[in-house]
């Protein structure tokens, strides 16, 4: 009950519900004034009878015969009589019995309805909230994000100006406040001022306005916005944005940094403290069809390896684990001994043969700018021919064609590119040119981008060695901003995840402790007061109050709280 004035003040206030008020009140006064007509014209037909009834009988009869109920008990005796009551009962059935309710829905219960659903919408947070997340829009990023914020126990609210889409939020169990993202109220009622982090993932232009908005109120807490062009970056910056994302630019550098090229290296993927994680392909070394034992890897660097991805899988790494041909092992150590690493691959030839790059989008030029600076030489395919002025002065070679026409990816040079990047914004035009690119080349790295996640284990069947979705990335940089480390990217659906060690394995020794056989997860570190232990042995004992470094996915980190709840 205590909703209704709320929602009156809604109906009456709204312009739109002010007008379908203003209808049904239209409609409702020509229904009586029709009924008066009727009644009028029934006392002047029975007066032509000679009949004589009151003003109230005529009513009464009119509204009898409009309402199909016809008593009976006051008739016409001539056929002009019955054929004026034919006359009302047919009006009052169109009018009463099918107009009426459907302009009463229309113009009265849905706008009624529809406040309802608007005052389930949350104007505000909670006076006391603090140390939250602050989201300025809903999209797929957002969704992926708002899951891991649950999963770390991290308060958050999103801020949608509609309130029936903020009511749908809400009632999916979100914590939403809707308000307008332009207006300081709408920050002062979500405690902009005590959040640990505000996100504006809109426009550029949007963003910039949020920004603006937000440094009325505070001038130092954090801000991430995300850029979709370079350009604006710089922008984002001077409104007062603490950290600008170009999400395209980032995408294209972490495809290039899984590409195979110039001289064989490994890939940085992140640091953890003093840990280095890095992964190195092994396509045409000595490696090829040994086992993790037979590398010698550890002997020769004092790298530990703690899995290794097979088609888009990371699979966990054991002394028998067989390298193959498209292995990708995954590596944990200090500086010193990934360069130990680089340093044995130097025996194998640069590759000189340029880097097939397909699509010449934001994500195509980021990568093929990214290849360049570690002097690798790139070929981009297109059909577009604007995309020939665009890159010339970053690829070594243009071609315009369709990637489907064999002569055309024959003369872009798939037959020696050592790598093929896949970076059109479709996701079936991906694992179309994954699938054509395999047969052509089964020996090339094939990387790519991918739109859902739900079409990575397609695009890996395709033939792709690697991918990575924009929206996985920024998922990925978000929660290492919220939680104040590094960035790790270490695939889609892959990621560092930290846990305190379970009490059920508290005194247990590591390699007794079944984490990896019962959760898939990999423990490449261990944090105990105040000191971090580099690739601990599996003879490491488990301290109360110590936590794991563990690389796994989303669904085995809920596995192993699993296993610390059981």
């Amino acid at each position: 009950m205590k909703f209704i004035p709320a929602q009156l003040a809604y109906v009456l206030e709204d312009r739109e519900a002010k007008q379908n008020l203003g209808a049904l009140l239209r409609f409702v006064g020509g229904l009586f004034a029709s009924i008066g007509v009727f009644s009028v014209i029934f006392h002047s037909i029975m007066v032509y009878e000679g009949q004589s009834h009151s003003w109230v009988t005529g009513v009464y009869w009119t509204l009898t015969v409009m309402s199909t109920l016809g008593f009976g008990d006051i008739t016409f005796q001539s056929d002009l009589g019955r054929a004026f009551s034919v006359v009302v009962l047919l009006y009052g059935i169109v009018m009463l019995l099918i107009v009426a309710p459907f302009a009463f829905i229309r113009y009265f219960y849905a706008p009624w309805l529809e406040a309802q659903i608007r005052m389930r919408a949350p104007r505000e947070m909670p006076t006391d909230t603090e140390n939250h997340v602050i989201i300025c829009g809903y999209d797929a990023i957002v969704e992926g994000f708002v899951k891991r914020l649950v999963d770390l126990e991290i308060s958050y609210v999103i801020i949608e100006p509609d309130p029936t889409a903020a009511a749908a939020l809400h009632v999916d169990g979100h914590i939403v406040v809707t308000g307008r993202r332009d207006v300081r109220e709408t920050y002062e009622l979500v405690r902009a001022d005590r959040a640990r982090l505000i996100l504006a993932n809109l426009s550029d232009a949007e963003n910039t306005n949020i920004v603006v908005t937000i440094r009325q109120i505070s001038t130092e807490v954090p801000i991430v916005a995300f850029a979709e062009n370079v350009d604006s970056v710089d922008v984002l910056e001077l409104a007062g944005a603490m950290h600008v994302i170009p999400l395209k630019q980032r995408l294209g550098e972490q495809l290039a940094a899984r590409v195979t090229a110039g001289t064989q290296s490994a890939h940085r993927i992140g640091r953890f403290e003093d840990l280095i994680i890095a992964e190195f392909p092994i396509h045409g070394t000595a490696l090829v069809g040994r086992t993790i034992r037979d590398t010698n890897l550890r002997k020769l660097t004092g790298l530990n390896v703690v899995g290794v991805w097979e088609r888009g899988h990371l699979e966990p790494a054991g002394p028998e684990t067989v390298l193959s041909e498209h292995s990708v092992p995954v590596v944990v150590g200090t500086e010193e001994q990934i360069t130990e690493l680089d340093a044995l691959f130097v025996i194998y030839h640069e590759v000189d043969a340029p880097v097939l790059v397909i699509g010449g989008g934001s994500v195509g030029r980021s990568v093929t700018e990214a290849l360049r600076e570690r002097g690798a030489r790139v070929t981009v395919l297109d059909s577009d021919e604007s995309v020939r002025d665009s890159f010339a002065n970053c690829a070594d070679k243009v071609v315009i064609g369709d990637a489907a026409n064999l002569q055309t990816v024959k003369a872009a040079g798939i037959d020696e590119a050592p790598s093929v990047v896949l970076t059109t914004n479709d996701d079936a035009t991906n694992i179309f040119l994954s699938v054509y690119a395999r047969g052509l080349s089964s020996d090339a790295h094939i990387v790519s981008r991918i739109t859902h996640d739900w079409n990575l284990e397609a695009i890996h069947r395709a033939g792709a060695d690697f991918a990575l979705s924009r929206a996985s990335l920024a998922v990925q940089i978000l929660v290492s901003m919220v939680l104040g480390r590094d960035l790790v990217v270490v695939g889609e659906g892959t990621e560092l995840i930290v846990e305190p060690v379970p009490k059920r394995l508290v005194g247990k020794k590591l390699g007794s402790s079944e984490i990896g056989s019962r959760t898939g997860m990999n423990v490449i570190g261990i944090r105990a007061n105040g000191e971090f232990m580099a690739n601990p042995a599996a003879s490491t004992e488990l301290e109360a109050g110590s936590e794991l470094v563990m690389i796994g996915t989303v669904e085995q980190r809920q596995s192993f709280l699993n296993l610390r709840k059981s």
